[in-house]
């Protein structure tokens, strides 16, 4: 009976440390330090560049406005944005000279009187001019009379000439009411013409017919280019000076405007190469920075924030025959290139973060996380120039967590 109760309780002794193990070999595998789980990216060496990213549009360089030369009636306005016009041939728009307007009792009065003055004044100038004609008619008798005189040896030579100045006053007399009465004409003319109302439609009609026989009314096209914009369609009535339409060369003349916060534009010079992208075509066009203003103005963000904006003027050198469909007000997309080189150890900037006053990475090495301190150069948000601290083909943790230390183990994050 001795030897089972033996057996029985070396079995008992067994089983429990099988379970004791089995126990501790679970917690300890439970409570095992795992390690962390992150996004890794190499370093490599290669072509970086810095940009100043912006929106942009483009714009012709040196539109043209055609404005009303006088004031007048503008006619309907048949051309539509987008015709090509030939400079000096299209005509793009036709006046009229403005009809009269309504004339109110006061202002016909007047010009009743106007009138009535100036027939009493023509009239008059009619009188002196049968007195100066018959002045005039006197003295060349007189003169005729006194040379006969003289060629008979009965009157002197001072008589002859006495009838000589006596006829030449009285023909600048008769030339003085004629032109008096030239003047009286005119002023009738400018009295009547004040008559002329809205309703006097023939008249109106007659004077506008022979001012725009006289004068060329049709308004044509100054350059070889395309309408932009029509700012005035319909038949209405204009002053001088007023626009009628735009007219610009899409082809030759466009170029891209952009504003940049005024921390960009010091950063900006003139000649830096630009990409233009997201324009609706294929490919990206090329252009340069050609102009810089040299203020800035204040403008509102979409947030509401206040910024100091600087316009920058960007030529665009990729032929028209390449662009053909971008036109004038077209939003595109412009990268200002401020720096680049074509041969730079770059790392993602998404590794970097500070580490007391200096940049620092978490470099994986064995499996570990190693935090090396490195000094960076260029860096456009994306990647970063390394200039020392790590080499090319070295793994570095993006985005490290707080959690994350030195020589922590960790393992790349996989995703399904």
């Amino acid at each position: 009976m001795s030897v089972p109760r033996q057996k029985k309780r070396v079995s008992r002794t067994v089983l429990t440390a099988m379970a004791i193990l089995l126990v501790g070999g679970f917690l300890a595998f439970a409570f095992w330090p795992r390690p962390v789980l992150v996004d890794m990216a190499e370093v490599r060496r290669g072509p970086m560049m810095v940009t100043i990213d912006e929106e942009g549009r483009t714009r012709v360089k040196e539109p043209y406005v055609v404005s009303s030369p006088v004031a007048g009636e503008l006619q309907r306005v048949t051309v539509l944005p987008g015709e090509r016009v030939t400079a000096g041939e299209t005509v793009v728009a036709q006046m009229r000279p403005a009809k009269p307007s309504v004339l109110d009792v006061r202002t016909r009065e007047q010009a009743h009187a106007a009138v009535t003055a100036a027939e009493a004044a023509l009239r008059l100038a009619h009188a002196d001019l049968n007195a100066a004609q018959a002045k005039y008619d006197f003295a060349e008798s007189d003169l005729e009379r006194a040379k006969t005189l003289v060629e008979r040896g009965v009157a002197s030579e001072v008589t002859m000439e006495r009838a000589e100045q006596a006829a030449r006053v009285a023909r600048a007399n008769l030339d003085t009411v004629q032109a008096a009465i030239a003047m009286r004409e005119a002023e009738l003319a400018n009295a009547r013409a004040q008559l002329i109302g809205f309703d006097d439609i023939a008249l109106a009609n007659a004077l506008a017919d022979s001012v725009q026989a006289e004068y060329g009314i049709p308004l044509r096209a100054p350059i070889d280019g395309t309408i932009l914009k029509v700012f005035q369609k319909s038949e209405t009535t204009l002053p001088a000076g007023e626009p009628i339409l735009e007219i610009g060369d899409i082809q030759g003349d466009l170029e891209v405007m952009a504003e940049l916060l005024s921390s960009d534009a010091v950063r900006t010079q003139l000649g830096d190469p630009v990409i233009i992208t997201d324009w609706g075509g294929g490919t990206d066009l090329k252009g340069s920075v050609s102009r810089i203003d040299p203020y800035g103005y204040t403008k509102f963000s979409a947030l509401g924030v206040e910024e100091q904006r600087v316009e920058v003027t960007i030529g665009i050198a990729t032929p028209a025959e390449e662009r053909r469909s971008l036109g004038h007000g077209y939003r595109v997309e412009v990268r200002i290139i401020v720096w680049d080189t074509e041969d730079a150890l770059v790392a993602p900037s998404a590794a970097l973060f500070r580490n007391g006053g200096d940049w620092a990475v978490f470099v994986v090495r064995d499996g570990r996380a190693v935090l090396t301190g490195v000094e960076v150069g260029q860096n456009n948000g994306r990647e970063a120039e390394i200039l020392s601290g790590v080499e090319a083909g070295d793994r570095v943790i993006l985005f490290p967590s707080a959690e994350l230390e030195d020589q922590v183990r960790v393992s790349q994050r996989q995703f399904d």
